[in-house]
This record gives structure tokens, sequence and C-alpha cells, in this order.
């Protein structure tokens, strides 16, 4: 059985199952400073809860929207401080970032279509689509 959430008491590895990432994934959040680490009482195991799997979540998620681990960082600052302005800002850069790298995807889509279609038209000499890879 899948969990979707961490009981207060589970170590790092059931934290990062239940995020469905690795443990040194965790690990590496902690030292960039987007996810606190517990403390130790007694020198025990550390145990995470299930603010941590949302936080890992909320990570994971703006990964995938292609935001940076810096601008993750802000943004979690920012989810405690309710700034709503500065979000939409951010969002409206990786908006445009994201519109920039679309339109650089379609001009190389345009392009190795044309390749293979030269490709398809030209029977004889060196094939077009390994010479424009070859200049």
């Amino acid at each position: 059985m899948v969990r979707n959430q961490a009981k207060s008491s589970d170590t790092i590895g059931a934290l990062a199952k239940a995020a469905g990432v690795g443990v040194e994934t965790v690990r590496y959040y902690q030292r960039r400073g987007l996810l606190p680490e517990p403390a130790r009482p007694q020198g025990e195991v550390r145990r995470y809860g299930p603010e941590d799997v949302r936080r890992l979540k909320f990570i994971r998620s703006a990964q995938a929207a292609g935001f940076t681990l810096n601008e993750i960082g802000e943004l979690l600052e920012l989810s405690a401080s309710d700034d709503r302005a500065r979000a939409r800002e951010l969002a409206q850069d990786r908006v445009a970032a994201l519109d920039e790298k679309i339109s650089e995807l379609q001009q190389a889509r345009e392009a190795l279509a044309g390749l293979a279609s030269d490709c398809a038209r030209k029977r004889r000499g060196p094939c077009p689509i390994l010479a424009a890879f070859d200049r």
C-alpha cells in the first residue's frame, strides 16, 4: 500500500517514499535550506510529519513548472507572507521563459522537419540530416 502522507514519527526514508523522492533528494533540499531538518532529541532519529511531505511535494511541483531551486526558496518564503504580487511576478517570468523555450523548440522542429523532407527527396550525395549536424 502506497502512503500519501508521512506520520509525525516517520523517518527520512518514509518521508522520501511518501513524497515520491529519494532520501538523497531530501538531504539535498535540506542542505539548500528548502526543507527544515528536524531536531534529534537526545540523539534519536529525526522524525518528519505531514507538513514535510506537503513541502516536498510543493518543491517537486514547482520544479516541474520550471522554477529554479532559488525561485522555489522564494516561493516558499512568499507562501508564509502571502505576497501574491511577487508570486504572480515569478509566475509571469516563468511563463515568459516557457514561451521563449517553446519558440526555440518550434524553430528546431521546423528545421529538423525540413532536413527530413530534404533527405527524402535527395537520393544521392551526403544525407542532409547528417551534413547539417557535421557543420
